[in-house]
């Protein structure tokens, strides 16, 4: 279920990238590269300002894209981020497998046990 859900959260947000992307070109009349980068710009929040919609239709479809794309790209992230932190739990968990837990060499002594404790004291002779 978790991939079926991480492949249509991906397709969503390259759907919302390429159509958002066709639709500044031809209304807006914009390249194809400054298209896709005041897509990617708005959905993700940052908004540079440099390429504005000025037709009636451009900028309906910009508030359309906030509220839409916003939430597909906050899911993308969050996804992103659960992966990484679900392996970064198997590579500890892995770790701790592997490596043991050396509780019972606790009482062993330290290399440092002989050295007097330091109590706040000053060394100033």
């Amino acid at each position: 279920m978790t991939q079926l859900r991480r492949l249509t959260i991906f397709l969503s947000l390259i759907g919302i990238l390429a159509s958002s992307t066709v639709f500044f070109h031809f209304v807006e009349g914009w390249g194809w590269v400054d298209s896709y980068f005041f897509t990617l710009v708005t959905i993700s929040t940052v908004g540079y300002g440099n390429l504005v919609p000025v037709t009636v239709a451009g900028k309906l479809a910009t508030t359309f894209l906030i509220f839409g794309g916003l939430g597909v790209f906050a899911l993308a992230i969050h996804e992103f981020a659960r992966l990484q932190i679900h392996k970064r739990q198997e590579h500890t968990e892995w770790l701790v497998a592997h490596l043991g837990n050396h509780s019972g060499e606790a009482n062993e002594k330290c290399a440092n046990e002989d050295d007097p404790p330091h109590l706040g004291l000053s060394h100033d002779g």
